[in-house]
């Protein structure tokens, strides 16, 4: 039997209808029930649960002689409950949750659907694909079946600049007002013109701005720019251009860059590695300072990502103030993810140290790099290589025999030639000023040919080509191997029952599980290992315990 060791009294409870009941499975269960309130009694020296009844704060005696000791009280704290309602309100979705923009597809369109269709906010990866798979897939996604709200990856990508214009005018085009914007190092002319265009005033004197940003940042100097209006300079050179006019550049003062912030610690893909702790509380003190500097007509939220992995460590980006939470690398082990079976197998087998940081592709000359699997894969070993090999010599002639001998055998399984020849067909049909460029610069030449393997990396553990398996560029963080240990054992630990929905309302109701202990804690309450411990539940299971809430789909 639990002893009421706890000698802090609230209150006094009465019963209703219904006896107290006794044992660690009667406490758990209503701490499951995160729709009711708990009410934690002492009955004669051991805890008890009460149901219904009433409770009296703060009384010295028993009301009646009915009446027994309150240790504690925890109120009701359902998933919809977490976050900041005003985020949730401005995107009309039900739970702070989104998906992230994993490139190349990896957040794929089925994957945003399910985040939409189940109250949550998802954004397609289209970070890497060309502006006619980036229409495909809107396409899909504006189908007026989908009722619900969704957005498009915006990655900051600074040797190819008219690409990142090409997509902002797709998106410009076809209506696509949300994005998230990830990667950036600085503000660019095509993000400022997504931004603002369109901007006006309404009838009621309100600034209203049709595209909505959701900026992903670890570091504190982008994260100002981000809450900052756009800079002055490139709303100059947008009217200058003719792409906005000087009524759209006069109002942009008025609004920040990002309507919201994810704060970006150790995640998969693009990071700088930053711990969670330190990074969300100094953006959240870096917001309340802008907000302090400028007068905006919304207080943009801080969101956390990177390392949500576990119903505590959702718990915790809550419990520090984060609007919202964001997953990726749980993401792409999931069946709706835009990759292959083999690469989800793979991912349910990692660890958290199975991972490693390799050159990014996209950022390759400078000196860039990406979190990824290393369990598995050679793909960071010869992506460091192939930077090494960039950084010592100044073009592809210039390697010594050896080195290309490796290269064509084992790296491109091609002549390195050849391999030339399918890159320039490749950027003549997406950025034809690099073939120019690299033409003219055999150093650049040499970068490009390198990129090709990295960016082929990707696209193989997509498909899941068998004979590249040893070459898969695996995007993820140590979260997925936080994952799998605390999945061990139950439905979610194999790759086929890896539901998107079944993983992120596992997170949000175990976060809410986690919380209300945490809460019992707070009160002097000291209950055993077991008690607080969370395990997945199906969604059936989640849903009886939110029987006051509306199901998830």
């Amino acid at each position: 039997m639990l002893q009421a060791i706890n000698n802090n009294r609230p209150g006094w409870w009465k019963r209703g209808n219904s006896n107290p009941e006794f044992g660690n499975k009667a406490i758990r269960d209503a701490i499951l029930n995160v729709s009711q309130p708990v009410f934690l009694l002492d009955m004669g020296g051991d805890f008890a649960v009460g149901h219904g009844g009433s409770i009296t704060i703060g009384s010295d005696l028993p009301f009646d002689t009915e009446g027994h000791p309150l240790c504690a009280y925890v109120p009701p704290l359902t998933p919809e409950d977490l976050g900041d309602n005003d985020f949730k309100r401005f995107y009309g979705i039900r739970y702070a949750y989104i998906a992230g923009a994993m490139a190349k597809g990896i957040t794929s369109v089925e994957m945003v659907q399910a985040a939409g269709k189940a109250g949550m906010l998802g954004f397609f990866g289209a970070g890497g694909l060309s502006v006619s798979e980036i229409e495909k897939a809107i396409d899909r996604l504006r189908n007026p079946d989908n009722d619900f709200p969704f957005g498009f990856n915006l990655i900051h990508n600074p040797s190819e600049p008219d690409q990142e214009m090409a997509v902002v005018k797709l998106y410009l085009d076809r209506g696509i007002a949300l994005v998230s914007a990830s990667a950036y190092l600085d503000l660019t002319l095509p993000l400022v013109l997504y931004r603002v265009k369109g901007i006006h005033r309404s009838s009621d004197n309100r600034i209203v701005c049709p595209n909505k940003v959701i900026a992903k940042v670890s570091r504190i100097e982008v994260a100002r720019k981000f809450l900052s209006p756009p800079p002055e300079k490139l709303l100059a050179q947008l009217v200058e251009n003719n792409l906005i006019s000087e009524e759209e550049a006069e109002l942009a003062v008025s609004i920040p860059m990002a309507d919201d912030i994810t704060a970006e610690a150790d995640s998969g893909g693009h990071t700088d590695n930053r711990p969670a702790m330190s990074l969300l509380p100094t953006l959240l003190a870096l917001r309340d300072e802008m907000v302090g500097q400028y007068t905006y007509q919304r207080i943009p939220c801080i969101g956390l990502g990177g390392g949500i992995a576990t119903p505590d460590s959702t718990a915790a980006a809550f419990a520090m103030g984060a609007a919202y939470v964001l997953t990726g690398s749980v993401n792409q082990a999931c069946i709706e993810s835009g990759t292959s079976e083999t690469v989800r197998k793979m991912l349910c087998d990692a660890k958290q140290a199975d991972v490693t940081m390799a050159p990014a592709a996209d950022m390759f000359e400078m000196g860039v790099k990406v979190q990824v699997l290393k369990r598995g894969t050679m793909f960071p070993f010869r992506a460091s290589r192939l930077y090494d090999l960039y950084k010592k010599y100044d073009s592809l002639e210039s390697l010594p025999e050896k080195e290309i001998l490796t290269l064509e055998r084992d790296y491109f399984r091609s002549g390195l030639e050849n391999v030339w020849s399918r890159t320039k067909a490749f950027f003549l049909e997406r950025d034809p000023n690099m073939v120019t460029r690299a033409e003219q610069d055999p150093k650049f030449r040499m970068a490009l040919v390198f990129r090709s393997y990295l960016g082929q990396a990707t696209a193989w553990a997509n498909c899941g080509e068998p004979s590249r398996k040893i070459d898969y560029q695996i995007w993820c963080g140590p979260a997925i191997g936080a994952f799998n240990e605390w999945v061990k054992g139950s439905f979610l630990e194999k790759s086929e029952n890896r539901k998107f929905v079944s993983v992120a309302m596992n997170l949000l109701f175990g976060a809410a599980f986690a919380t209300r202990m945490n809460w019992l804690k707070s009160q002097k309450v000291s209950l055993p290992p077991g008690v607080g411990k969370f395990s997945p539940l199906d969604l059936d299971q989640i849903n009886n315990f939110m029987e006051e809430q509306q199901p998830v789909l």
